[in-house]
């Protein structure tokens, strides 16, 4: 059992979305801040599956759901 912690990078994979730390700002930024009143995973920037994946993974509490957490945070601001 895979037990590490996930980093932005791997999530962004995960989502089939390029990885790199500028990547990621450049995304961040681009998105930011997203409106309180929408859940991250209902946001119209992601896909049906990246969507999908999100959702699942804060409803399951997977273990994905930290690093998931930390994005919405991010994109809060």
């Amino acid at each position: 059992m895979d037990t590490s912690k996930h980093t932005f990078s791997a999530l962004f994979e995960q989502l089939g979305m390029p990885s790199d730390k500028q990547s990621i700002e450049d995304f961040i930024a681009k998105h930011s801040p997203l409106p309180s009143e929408i859940a991250l995973q209902d946001a119209p920037f992601w896909s049906e599956s990246q969507s999908h994946f999100l959702e699942e993974g804060l409803e399951d509490d997977s273990d994905w759901a930290e690093i998931i957490d930390e994005l919405d945070a991010l994109m809060r601001h």
